[in-house]
């Protein structure tokens, strides 16, 4: 699955099926080794012939080891001469292998437990208990192997943490990857570098070395198209390849004309007078708009501006001659997300930018962050010298402000929810409050309120306001905005964009909700 870049060293994470298998990853890169994610069955022989993993990691999971069902490691996974962690339902997996007993607890133990040493451990180094711990299962080890001891219990686990006698192998019932472990990070840093010996080192700095080189040796001499969207990705991955290989990348960036106030103006600033990248600039808003027209259902408006995207974009690659390679900003989680616990990957997506268009125009790609997280693309773009009101932009949709434009977009509603989007943002902003939320936007309803402005009635439009907090996009929580604050926006709104009567703030949490409204 990886991109090709080389790796001096790698923790290996099996997936069990765990919601935190992500997290794990993550924090272990945070501790300075690079880390993979793959299938549970991923094959031994795999692993033996891959000298850069140094250390194995096996996640939690919602399955019961005992049972017919239940996700099993190949076998002789536990002869590898590899130090391992268990954590959760991968310790019991690891008890189950070795011959020990587990069994559905007494009680079940979910949040917050107490932990209690029952020997001296370089697991704890630098740790003192009780220490509180999460928790999150309904079964438990009863009963260990001969070759285990019991280092740590809680309450209701008398085997919290266990070690093997001989080998460097650990198993642990509570999650030290989630932030309400305290020491977690700790204990995970005990692992890598005390128990597996590990050198770490990793970073988005030698990363950008690392990637330099690996990209001028695949792309030799070839040209390189890039879609650029102004996004975090695309725009990383921009830079970062015409690092690599200069003018031999060429960007095309296609302005919807659903774009945000004076996004387009600001890409093109950024990336030709900033860093000196080819850039062509397609202004195709009229095209997009004329396909849009009478349009009011979201997935018919999604699917138009996706054909109408590959349309354009696949003009103009034309005009500009041959290409070996397509760049795109792919992430790791697009890459990890459709592999199942239950079987080998299913097919890995390639349309994170520009569907459609690889198959079409015979691209080989060049998807330099396969391997990372937004964070650590973010971190990159720091290194390379990327401004921060594109690194730090909060989420903004594909098909842009079209699925903001509740009914049908045309050119006065664009520019009614295009100005009232900008005070809004303007002023988060100007409040600091910014970077505390993860997206925040104005949409246009389809809906007119009878209004009062100086002594005559007005039926004009209702403008809501979103905001939310995040860590993935995956669940979100509305944002607690002060109400001096709300007051200020809507009385801006109301009094500066011509078409808007009435504002209202949106507290619907995802789930039930989604973030955007189409």
């Amino acid at each position: 699955m990886g991109s090709g870049i080389t790796h001096p060293e790698k923790v290996l994470i099996l997936d069990f099926g765990s919601q935190y298998t992500q997290l794990i990853a993550r924090r272990v890169r945070e501790l300075g080794v690079y880390s993979e994610i793959q299938p549970f069955d991923y094959p031994v022989r795999a692993i033996e012939q891959d000298a850069s993993v140094r250390a194995l990691i096996l996640s939690g999971g919602p399955a019961s080891v005992y049972a017919p069902d239940a996700p099993h490691a190949e076998a002789n996974l536990f002869q590898l001469d590899k130090p391992i962690l268990g954590i959760c339902y991968g310790l019991q997996h690891l008890i189950d292998a070795f011959g020990g007993r587990v069994a559905p607890a007494p009680s079940r133990e979910y949040g917050r437990a107490e932990l209690l040493w029952d020997q001296a451990d370089p697991l704890l180094a630098g740790l003192q208990a009780p220490l509180p711990v999460w928790m999150s299962h309904g079964d438990r080890v009863e009963q260990l192997p001969e070759s285990f001891v019991p280092v740590a219990h809680t309450r209701n686990s008398p085997y919290a943490v266990v070690r093997h006698r001989a080998r460097p192998i650990y198993g642990l019932q509570f999650h030290p990857e989630v932030h309400h472990t305290a020491g977690g990070k700790q204990i995970l840093s005990n692992f890598l570098y005390q128990v597996a010996g590990l050198k770490g080192g990793w970073s988005p700095g030698r990363f950008i070395e690392t990637a330099v080189t690996e990209i001028r040796e695949r792309v030799g001499d070839s040209r390189v198209l890039c879609a650029l969207s102004g996004g975090v990705d695309s725009s990383v991955a921009a830079v970062l390849i015409h690092r690599a290989i200069g003018d031999q990348l060429y960007c095309v960036f296609v302005d919807t004309g659903l774009l945000r106030a004076g996004e387009g103006d600001q890409v093109e600033r950024t990336f030709r007078e900033n860093f000196q990248i080819n850039l062509i600039r397609v202004n195709a808003g009229p095209v997009f708009l004329s396909n849009l027209a009478g349009v009011v259902d979201p997935e018919e408006k999604r699917r138009i501006i996706g054909r109408t995207f590959i349309e354009v974009f696949e003009q103009q690659a034309r005009q500009l001659g041959s290409f070996e390679f397509l760049a795109q900003g792919t992430l790791y989680p697009d890459v990890i997300e459709s592999v199942s616990t239950r079987g080998p990957s299913a097919t890995i997506k390639t349309h994170h930018n520009v569907g459609g268009l690889p198959e079409r125009l015979n691209f080989q790609l060049l998807e330099p962050f396969r391997e990372l997280f937004k964070d650590e693309v973010r971190a990159v773009g720091r290194e390379l010298g990327l401004p921060e009101e594109i690194l730090g932009r909060h989420p903004f949709p594909g098909p842009g402000l079209a699925i903001r434009i509740l009914g049908e977009v045309t050119p006065e509603r664009l520019e009614i929810l295009r100005a009232a989007d900008a005070i809004y943002i303007q002023e988060l902003k100007k409040e600091g409050l910014y970077p505390q939320i993860w997206q925040a936007f104005a949409v246009l309803l389809p809906v007119q309120t009878v209004g009062v402005m100086g002594d005559e009635r007005t039926y004009e439009n209702v403008l809501a306001l979103r905001a939310v907090t995040s860590t993935d996009g995956m669940t979100a929580d509305w944002f607690p905005m002060p109400h001096e604050f709300l007051a200020r926006v809507s009385n801006r709104i109301i009094n500066e964009v011509k078409g808007i009567n009435r504002v209202v703030y949106d507290v619907s949490s995802k789930p039930p909700a989604t973030i955007e409204w189409e």
